[in-house]
């Protein structure tokens, strides 16, 4: 797989050097020449100084023949630029972008970028995940659909609590796929009673979350 990674921060040095060993082609482009020339005597001949967010600068780096392009500059605009050029000029088949500031991330989905990736939102999701008192916590978006998966753990007072699967009114094009019950995993039936203390793992539309929540977790 042939890999061109633009921005050689600290992200985009690391994931050069991991997706080295791991056996892909890779080429890294980088418009300051200090770094340039101190990652050529790490990893040879795979630096190529530019702006990735230049046609040019792309088209040398051979972004026509390329697998995956990803751009993770500390700039959202370079980082969008580059993938919807990657996208659009080269015909790309993959394009991952690092979002720097979360409000953006939105508008990189609507321009069409297959992949985003916000670290700040990820370390939201990480410290929600480490709240015990958090009962409803987004785990995952799923941009292709525009989906969001989520964990909601019942009490005694959820309005779903005792309830049958299909009792439940959920929100259009919800499901839930599994149920955690102290160490067993539930892949839930129809008739599938939900008990309090149980962990709910269901995917819904993102824009159905909020009624979702309201649904399982009174506030």
């Amino acid at each position: 797989m042939y890999v061109i990674v633009v921005g050689g921060g600290k992200v985009g040095y690391y994931l050069t050097k991991t997706l080295l060993n791991e056996g892909h082609e890779v080429l890294l482009i980088e418009r300051d020449p200090a770094k340039v020339d101190v990652y050529s005597g790490r990893f040879g001949s795979v630096i190529l100084e530019g702006d990735g967010a230049e046609a040019a600068v792309l088209a040398s780096a051979g972004a026509a023949r390329a697998d995956v392009v990803i751009a993770v500059t500390g700039e959202d605009e370079d980082n969008l630029v580059v993938c919807q050029m990657a996208k659009q000029k080269f015909h790309v088949g993959r394009t991952i972008a690092r979002v720097n500031n979360p409000k953006n991330e939105h508008l990189f989905r609507l321009m069409g970028i297959d992949v985003t990736v916000s670290q700040t939102n990820y370390i939201l999701n990480l410290i929600e995940q480490a709240l015990p008192e958090r009962a409803f916590i987004h785990l995952l978006s799923l941009r292709h659909a525009d989906l969001a998966i989520i964990e909601a753990t019942i009490s005694e007072q959820s309005p779903v609590a005792f309830k049958a699967v299909d009792e439940i009114d959920l929100p259009v094009a919800c499901v839930i796929a599994a149920i955690a019950r102290d160490s067993d995993l539930i892949v839930p039936e129809p008739s599938t009673q939900i008990m309090p203390r149980d962990e709910i793992i269901a995917i819904t539309h993102r824009e159905q979350e909020n009624e979702l929540r309201r649904l399982l977790v009174p506030e």
